[in-house]
């Protein structure tokens, strides 16, 4: 179980890592070269826990496996270091502080390979071993640290919403590495005192059998999932969330037309331009197309404002009051398509302005320049005056019957 949770973790992180590095349109995100030493590193180092694996690479240098995971898992806390230095820091600042670290990475590595080759000769030697996890440990829990409080802060400044989950997804995964950080500690008190608290030589037959597997296997396995999902997050997100944002802004485009058209009709000085919207064609021009016809539309409300009827209004306040939707966003919208429909009909019939016009719908001044918000506000408009979802006419002036008779007589 313990190998195919391993394999499968390797297997997933370098197909992560072949999605990072893939070219998406000629364009690479920043940090794109250090998201994908992060995720081949872990790979790597998860690759070398698989007993096969570790078995093999032993045959040649017993007990290097330990070493190769090690020196994969403080590459790794280095790239995704390097990852954040980039983003948080100007290019060549950012080029200096790394190649800090990875001056500092060779070091460890090199300490800790020495330590290993010295224990091999000493009979492993508990106070060679004791070094080596102290250059191990430091290296790592300072950098799952340092990037821990980084990723939390950075989450708080994300516009993106997927930026700011998996931040903070990240930061969560770096609490789980600096949880085994603090078992080797533990580990490393152990040996340098001869305590011997930490058995060698048990293996893990499950992710939390024995308990100590829980901080030695358990925890470092979901830091570098959590890790690897949140930093993967917002670029799986992303192509999906523009997918859906264009399919939003079509239909919402062919949704406004009923409405738009009337008051092209009526007030034809406010269509900005002739041209036609095609999704097969223009999908990547649907904001802009969605944002004109909003402007339109506004443009065409304030072209009508001399028509829009204090009478009309009253009616259709009170049909929305009689059905319960007083003050709900249905209700104010049911009203603004009655003053609407009442406004183009008098347009088009030239009417007389109206003395005192009825005031703009509720809400009007915080939606504006929020595409999002006045869209949604136009479709509930452009659906109630597409279904006349008011109760009473849209003229000032009763319609006569047939006979010549009054209506209510």
């Amino acid at each position: 179980m313990i190998d195919l949770l391993f394999s499968g973790v390797a297997v997933v992180l370098l197909l992560a890592a072949g999605y990072w590095v893939r070219g998406r349109g000629g364009h690479r995100p920043t940090g794109t070269w250090a998201v994908a030493a992060l995720l081949v590193s872990f790979a790597l180092a998860f690759g070398s826990y698989v007993s096969y694996v570790e078995s093999a690479v032993e045959s040649v240098v017993p007990h290097v496996g330990r070493l190769l995971s090690n020196s994969f898992t403080l590459a790794a806390a280095t790239a995704v270091l390097a990852f954040m230095l980039q983003l948080n820091l100007e290019p060549d600042e950012a080029r200096r502080s790394i190649r800090l670290r990875v001056l500092f990475l060779g070091i460890s590595v090199a300490g800790m390979t020495v330590l290993f080759a010295a224990g091999q000769l000493n009979d492993q030697s508990p106070q060679l071993y004791a070094l080596y996890v102290l250059i191990y440990i430091t290296y790592l829990g300072v950098t799952a640290k340092d990037f821990c409080k980084q990723t939390w802060r950075q989450s708080h400044h994300s516009r993106r919403r997927s930026q700011r989950v998996g931040l903070r997804v990240t930061a969560v995964g770096c609490l789980f590495a600096l949880l085994y950080a603090a078992y080797k500690v533990f580990g490393l008190v152990s040996i340098g005192l001869e305590l011997n608290l930490l058995p060698h030589g048990v293996r893990c037959s499950t992710p939390v059998s024995p308990v100590r597997c829980v901080f030695s296997v358990t925890a470092p396995a979901l830091a570098v999932l959590l890790i690897t999902l949140g930093l993967t997050l917002p670029a799986v997100v992303w192509p999906f969330s523009q997918f859906l944002r264009r399919r939003w802004e079509a239909r919402s485009f062919a949704a406004l037309a009923p409405l738009w058209k009337d008051i092209a009709d009526a007030a034809p000085e406010v269509v900005l331009a002739s041209a036609e919207f095609h999704e097969e064609q223009h999908g990547d021009d649907s904001d802009f197309f969605l944002h004109r016809r909003v402007i339109e539309i506004n443009d065409g409300g304030l072209a009508l404002h001399p028509h829009r009827s204090p009478r009309v209004r009253e009616n259709a306040e009170r049909a929305v009051a009689a059905r319960g939707l007083t003050g709900t966003p249905d209700g104010d919208a049911i009203v603004e398509a009655a003053i609407l429909r009442a406004a183009v009909n008098a347009k088009k019939a030239g009417s007389a302005p109206q003395a005192e016009a009825a005031p703009p719908a509720p809400g009007t001044a915080s939606r504006a320049g929020d595409l999002r918000a006045e869209t949604e506000w136009l479709l509930l408009v452009a659906h109630a005056y597409a279904q006349g979802e008011d109760a009473h006419p849209v003229t000032d002036e009763p319609a006569p019957s047939p006979s010549g008779t009054d209506p209510q007589a």
